[in-house]
């Protein structure tokens, strides 16, 4: 009964959602998923919603490196945060994904990976709480770290694979874009209390508390991930990892379509890369304290919450050009400020300044995400968007640490001149963008 009850409502939730007379029909999954579509819908936009807020109340771009801070940790840990968050959840995917489709049923990838982010991350804290401090608590949480990024990594090409099995063509945008509104909202709405609550009410352990719940966020996922009902599906034969390995570098050789792809995506990493370098500058300029801290979270709360939906729909329509216009708003931003800061000098006092660039930063890079989640998963088609996923984002992953080592030398010359940079890279990838086939089409 219970069971039925709740199909009943996942059907009215998503009808809600979906908004439109042809959200039952059914486009690149197999038949025998079609019916189970609405429980799948809102199982996934759930699980991913709270894996979302999990990452804004823990994000490595604003939240760790005062975490690190607060255990007086040197400085230098700062720099490793996003280089690692970001290139171990993708270089081991090449492997993952091979081992993934060799399992008919593959939603426990994901819930399992969920759980080992949610313990690492609750662990960060209880490290932080016990009184772990200095160079220690540094390489703890740098350790933690790694091994998030690298169950990061398992959980995101099992999400593609059971999306792009249990949920239609041209509805899978809209479960990161729903998703991203709603952790938006939740991060927006700590941000606002971090930066309104008056000093004294806010306790030290506060931001050991915030960081605890972003652990908790990953292991309810797994639970609202597990609802999904997802039927067996094709899995590859016994090869072994060296043939896996070679097969996917010839898949990368003969598709045009995706070496277009990782080259736009390539470039497009600097979206990702240049929001630290704002943080930095707010702090050098405005000295940031916990309230400086809310402001940074509402401004990237909000940009997701007004901006995935949007992203998401627009994503199902042409993934291409929402890849491309989110980049070149992320590109123009970055020049625009670096203009500002050299002829108006005061503007940057003021960490409202800087939230304002976090925030249409946000918007532009939520937008590039969700673009470029949406294509992949798109382009691949049949059953074989667990190699497309996990060959794209193992060459991403490569890319990242070497831009992540290029920008580090462009930070010898100054932060404004890497913000230029990286802002020129973004629009070569929006330009690159256009030129990929619509697979929407």
């Amino acid at each position: 009964m219970s069971e039925a009850i709740d199909a009943r409502l996942a059907g009215q939730i998503y009808d809600f959602v979906a908004g439109d007379e042809d959200a039952r029909l059914c486009r690149d999954i197999p038949d025998s998923q079609c019916q189970e579509q609405p429980v799948n819908f809102v199982a996934q936009t759930t699980a991913q919603a709270l894996s979302k807020t999990g990452d804004a109340l823990a994000d490595s771009k604003v939240v760790l490196p005062w975490l690190l801070g607060a255990v007086g940790a040197p400085a230098f840990f700062v720099g490793l945060l996003v280089p690692i968050r970001e290139s171990l959840a993708l270089l081991p995917q090449i492997l993952v994904g091979g081992v993934i489709r060799r399992v008919p049923i593959r939603k426990g990838f994901w819930a399992g990976a969920s759980l080992a982010q949610g313990a690492c991350i609750l662990a960060m804290a209880g490290l932080a709480l016990g009184g772990m401090t200095g160079t220690a608590a540094g390489w703890a949480i740098i350790a933690l770290l790694t091994l998030f990024s690298l169950a990061r990594g398992v959980a995101s090409i099992a999400a593609k694979d059971v999306l792009g099995k249990t949920v239609s063509k041209g509805r899978r945008g809209r479960v990161s874009g729903q998703a991203a509104t709603l952790s938006g909202l939740t991060a927006g709405a700590v941000g606002a209390y971090l930066m309104l609550s008056p000093e004294g009410t806010r306790p030290e352990w506060l931001l050991y508390a915030l960081i605890g719940a972003a652990g908790a966020c990953w292991l309810v996922a797994a639970a609202a991930f597990m609802r999904t009902v997802e039927y067996p599906g094709a899995t590859d034969g016994g090869r072994s990892m060296s043939d896996l390995v070679a097969d996917q570098m010839r898949l990368l050789a003969r598709d045009r379509d995706l070496q277009l792809f990782i080259a736009a995506r390539a470039l497009m990493i600097s979206t990702a890369l240049v929001a630290p370098l704002y943080v930095t500058l707010a702090q050098q300029r405005t000295g940031v304290t916990l309230d400086g801290l809310g402001w940074l979270m509402i401004a990237s709360g909000l940009a997701s919450a007004v901006s995935a939906s949007f992203w998401g729909i627009f994503a199902d329509r042409s993934s291409r050009a929402t890849m491309a216009l989110a980049a070149t708003i992320a590109g123009a931003l970055g020049l625009g400020v670096v203009w500002a800061l050299a002829t108006l000098p005061s503007a940057g006092e003021h960490i409202a300044f800087y939230a304002a660039i976090l925030f249409v930063l946000g918007i532009a890079h939520a937008g590039v995400r969700i673009g470029r989640k949406t294509h992949v998963v798109d382009l691949a088609g049949g059953d074989r968007k667990a190699e497309y996923v996990a060959l794209s984002n193992t060459v991403i992953g490569v890319l990242l640490l070497l831009t992540g080592a290029f920008v580090g030398f462009l930070m010898g010359f100054g932060v404004t001149m890497a913000i230029a940079v990286l802002s020129v890279l973004a629009l070569g990838g929006a330009a690159l963008a256009m030129m990929m086939p619509n697979v929407q089409a």
